[in-house]
């Protein structure tokens, strides 16, 4: 008889196991109740979504939850990628499967987020100076005085917003069809810096673009008014860069120093006169404030440059900003590259105002 009791449990059990099995309503105890099949969570990886870590992923779709939670969920087998145990670090796939063992209260943030009616990038102007457009990028002229993302005065009008406007116009982008993704900059410039911004269309183009500037395969070149002649006229200069939170401000020393990161910055004068200079500069290595800082720290600060230049100077010309503008920019992807098609591939703005303004000499047609 005991024999028998043993025997019918254990069936029980292995049937119950099956039926869980076999019908995905697995269970575990979260916050002291069961998660049922009806509860369970499913989000199947998109192409956008594709190529980032599990974890990433995670903080992008539940901002609001800790990334202990996500961390404790994963390690105790709540979070399954394709039926099986997983990790943080994990790359997703396209077709992926995550599933969630894990209570509505769970993903449920305890203040919950304001939803408006529309996006907040439709409260910008979908206006753009579009220099090219294609499946996977966007390359804009950004006028000076436009800030390339929110800053503290929380303004809606904003470069990306713009670009996300003129995307979800143009049927590019649909935020509702996204889970993670969102069209992004891949470089950006000053609030009184105008010039080329890259824009990247889908993930895909924004992993590679930004591993091309990583590995020096994007060459930026600026134009700049400054006070004063760089002397020699043709230079590639090496220095060491600290950024100051604090303040906003960046030191430049000529060696090494404890906290501070190599630079590197290519000049060219392609004009001169009596008080100032058109100057070429080739950005090999891009750290904050690195061509305003840079050029002060050897004598020749931007004219309007109020942060790294003469106040007494700007002033004197009526110059409010400085006088720099992001002017070429030349695609050197390699051929096994996504991007290769852009391989020689250069694309530049128009001349800056400010060149005729203060160095009237110099024709567009010149070298630069």
């Amino acid at each position: 008889m005991q024999l028998l009791k043993k025997l019918g449990k254990a069936l029980f059990n292995c049937a119950k196991i099956c039926y869980t099995d076999n019908n995905h309503a697995e269970r575990s105890a979260v916050r002291g109740r069961t998660v049922t099949a009806n509860e369970m969570k499913q989000i199947v990886i998109q192409e956008n979504d594709s190529g980032q870590r599990l974890d990433r992923f995670l903080q992008k779709i539940f901002p609001y939850i800790p990334k202990s939670a996500y961390y404790k969920w994963i390690r105790t087998k709540h979070i399954k990628v394709n039926r099986k145990r997983c990790m943080p670090d994990q790359r997703l796939c396209p077709g992926d499967e995550i599933t969630l063992f894990i209570s509505d209260e769970q993903l449920t943030p305890t203040q919950n987020p304001v939803k408006t009616s529309e996006p907040d990038f439709l409260h910008a102007p979908n206006a753009l100076d579009i220099l090219f457009e294609n499946d996977q990028l966007l390359i804009i002229n950004k006028p000076v005085g436009l800030v390339v993302h929110c800053d503290n005065r929380q303004t809606p009008d904003t470069l990306i917003n713009r670009v996300l406007h003129y995307l979800y116009r143009s049927g590019s982008y649909n935020p509702a069809k996204e889970q993670s993704f969102t069209p992004a900059l891949c470089n950006r410039l000053d609030r009184n810096t105008g010039g080329i911004v890259i824009a990247a269309k889908t993930a895909a183009a924004l992993r590679e673009v930004n591993r091309l500037i990583r590995v020096n395969r994007v060459h930026k070149t600026y134009l700049c008014i400054t006070v004063g002649t760089p002397h020699p006229k043709r230079a590639t200069l090496t220095a060491w860069h600290k950024k100051s939170d604090t303040h906003n401000t960046v030191t430049i020393r000529d060696t090494p120093a404890k906290g501070f990161q190599k630079i590197i910055t290519g000049y060219r004068v392609l004009e001169e006169n009596q008080k100032y200079a058109l100057v070429s500069v080739d950005l090999i290595t891009g750290r904050t404030h690195q061509i305003r800082a840079h050029l002060a720290h050897i004598g020749t600060p931007i004219l309007g440059d109020n942060k790294y230049g003469s106040g007494k100077e700007n002033r004197h010309a009526h110059c409010q900003y400085q006088q720099l503008w992001a002017y070429t920019i030349r695609f050197d992807p390699e051929p096994g590259s996504s991007l290769s098609d852009l391989a020689g591939t250069t694309i530049r703005t128009k001349l800056p105002e400010f060149v005729a303004r203060y160095v009237p000499s110099y024709r567009e047609n010149s070298e630069t």
